[in-house]
């Protein structure tokens, strides 16, 4: 870790056990060169560590802190008005960044050149990698973090996470495909190039069932590389009778042999999965 980080790490750590801390300007504006440092891109909620992730609790405290330190404020856009803490992201042009109205991001959240916005939203603490779709009316929720040439179609909801702050943000890595009205939350960690058909919802209880090979095998909150998913069912017990339950399942994989767009396409195509 750079030494500006440690200093401020330092800082951020003292003032979260002693909020006393937050009248102080030097506390202030090290909290304040956190979130530019997360709009810039420069450190992140968690990161790629090794073959899996970690997830930097300072900064997540650094970002709560935020909002208590900020004061409402009016921002207006053209004809249109808000009242927020946290100032809209700008300088789109210069970002590299394609937004279409109504597309909105907080700042504090890192959208790399090359991202596309639709109508939809960025929350703060949010990391949106190079090449990105973020599709019509889709949300990335505070700390979530997105990677490269990733698509989430329409209505597809990334939930967010602060608290608690040990808690892992949602992670959807390189190339997945998140299909429409997808709901993602509670950390779910969707790997490389795995594609989402429509519906999918996952939490970090829900059971996800690779039903592929002759005995079934099961994971919860994590969906492995390349893996094609739908929203299925299960019969459980109760006292009142059984009855079926969401889960999501494995159904196929995405073609190691083939790039990423004609193995997106087979896999969507030979699954007759819905997008």
């Amino acid at each position: 870790m750079e030494t500006q980080f440690i200093e401020l790490k330092e800082i951020i750590e003292t003032s979260w056990e002693n909020r006393e801390l937050l009248k102080q300007p030097e506390t202030i504006e090290a909290i304040e060169s956190v979130v530019e440092y997360l709009d810039k891109g420069k450190i992140r909620v968690a990161e790629p560590s090794g073959n899996s992730w970690q997830v930097n609790e300072w900064v997540k405290k650094a970002v709560i802190l935020y909002f208590p330190t900020q004061k409402m404020a009016r921002i207006t856009v053209g004809p249109f008005e808000f009242h927020d803490k946290i100032p809209l992201k700008k300088d789109y042009h210069n970002l590299g960044v394609r937004v279409v109205p109504h597309g909105l991001a907080r700042h504090g959240s890192f959208l790399a050149p090359g991202v596309i916005m639709m109508p939809s939203y960025v929350n703060i603490g949010a990391y949106v990698d190079s090449g990105t779709l973020v599709d019509t009316w889709a949300t990335v929720g505070s700390c979530a973090q997105i990677g490269k040439h990733v698509h989430l179609s329409g209505g597809v909801g990334i939930g967010g996470v602060l608290e608690p702050v040990q808690a892992a943000p949602v992670i959807v890595e390189d190339g997945a495909f998140i299909g429409s009205r997808c709901i993602l939350v509670e950390g779910v960690h969707v790997s490389k190039e795995a594609v989402l058909g429509a519906n999918v919802t996952l939490t970090s209880s829900s059971r996800i069932i690779d039903v592929t090979g002759p005995e079934a095998k099961e994971y919860r909150g994590f969906v492995p590389e390349r893996s094609v998913v739908i929203p299925g069912s299960y019969a459980k017990e109760f006292p009142s009778g059984s009855y079926q339950v969401p889960c999501a399942l494995i159904i196929g994989q995405r073609k190691e042999s083939t790039n990423r767009k004609t193995s997106l396409n087979d896999a969507l195509r030979e699954n007759n999965v819905a997008v």
